[in-house]
């Protein structure tokens, strides 16, 4: 049966392995999604357990390099997966897709040295990583004005110290990778260069969580002359941001997927109330104004996934996509946010409460609106590229 959401075909062998990750991401991970978004050392027994049974199904590391352990999934492949594996914040960490962009940047830009030290040990679970970019004092969107700074050490080395924030899972990261000026003064386009810093190193200090809406998970972190080995710099010294600009292209591509995967199950879910929940007059269904809510809903991820799926194959084929990401971005972010919004209507008080995943899927959609960069960083971004086009 054609899904009425417009998911875009796929190959059988694609669509049987989708099948599989959204029946284990529905029937394995949404029960325990109340535990795992409280943190502790609760949720990550728990999903310990999780990876456990998606490694004994076959569905672990789906997407990361073979050549480490992974499966080698290509992107074109994958995003169909990526959806399904995104109706949960936590799918992708239960099956082993969550350190694909740090993989991929270690595995195309680290030392030999760093590979062989952490590559294989991220694909299977061992360790963690996170990605610190964003500084409390400096705008996001301008990183030519990064204050965190990197002095040549003794042997080689460097000594990092700064403060970044809305740093993704740094409690529990085993490695971070930093943003810092190795070279210049900040408002320089060239001298900033990524390090990968050990937490546990001397002078690395996690300060504080940075709850989103009072959900957890973003952190703000201290680093204060901490010492990094010379062979832990990330890509040619001064280049950072042609590395970031490549992780950042496919981590937005990966993030729109994810959310089209949550708009996906606040709009299933909206539908089951519309048909379901009954007045004296009839179910919800039969008002116009709640059917108006499904269409804007639907006409949201049907105009939103040809976007997305445009910026995977361009991605896929290697070819430049900051336009189509960009487009994907804002309109992906929107559709979770309306989707989710409409759903909370439609549910009416439940849908502000702890029985059902909207007031976390709403809060996802609209802090994504901000992260990854604001809206309005992309559409300038690409009116800028439009208006320079021959």
């Amino acid at each position: 049966m054609e899904d009425i959401t417009g998911a875009p075909r796929c190959p059988a062998d694609t669509a049987e392995l989708r099948d599989r990750v959204a029946a284990f991401v529905r029937d394995r991970v949404v029960p325990h999604e109340p535990v795992l978004d409280a943190g502790g050392p609760e949720a990550a027994a728990v999903l310990r357990g999780v990876q456990a049974e998606a490694k004994a199904e076959g569905l672990w590391a789906l997407p990361l390099p073979s050549e480490l352990g992974g499966q080698g999934l290509p992107l074109r492949s994958y995003a169909h997966v990526a959806e399904a594996e995104g109706a949960s914040d936590h799918g992708p960490a239960a099956l082993g897709s969550a350190p694909l962009l740090d993989t991929l940047m270690l595995w195309r830009y680290g030392s030999p040295g760093v590979r062989d030290q952490y590559a294989e040990r991220l694909v299977a679970g061992e360790i963690r990583a996170c990605y610190a970019m964003t500084e409390p004092e400096t705008p996001g969107t301008d990183p030519f004005l990064t204050a965190t700074r990197a002095e040549p050490g003794e042997h080689g080395t460097w000594r990092v110290s700064g403060r970044k924030w809305f740093t993704s899972g740094a409690s529990d990261a085993d490695l971070v990778t930093v943003l810092a000026r190795t070279d210049g003064e900040p408002a320089d386009r060239e001298g900033l260069s990524l390090l990968l810093v050990p937490t546990g190193s001397p002078g690395f200090r996690v300060v504080r969580e940075l709850p989103v809406f009072g959900a957890g998970g973003q952190w703000e972190i201290a680093l204060d002359e901490v010492v990094v080995d010379g062979d832990h710099l990330i890509g040619a010294r001064g280049k950072a941001l042609a590395v970031a600009g490549e992780r950042l292209q496919l981590g937005r591509t990966l993030r729109c997927l994810r959310w089209l995967g949550q708009a996906r199950r606040a709009f299933d879910l909206m539908r089951a109330r519309a048909v379901t929940r009954t007045r004296s007059r009839g179910p919800l269904g039969d008002l116009q104004l709640v059917q108006r809510h499904v269409f804007e809903s639907l006409l949201a991820l049907r105009t939103t996934r040809p976007l997305v799926y445009e910026a995977v194959a361009r991605l896929d084929a290697g070819l430049d996509a900051h336009v189509e990401v960009g487009l994907a971005k804002v309109a992906a972010a929107r559709a979770l946010q309306q989707v989710a919004d409409a759903a909370i209507q439609v549910y009416g008080a439940a849908g502000l409460g702890p029985d059902t995943a909207l007031p976390a899927l709403f809060r996802t959609g609209r802090a994504a609106r901000i992260l990854d960069g604001p809206d309005e960083l992309h559409i300038t971004a690409v009116a800028r590229r439009v208006l320079r086009s021959p």
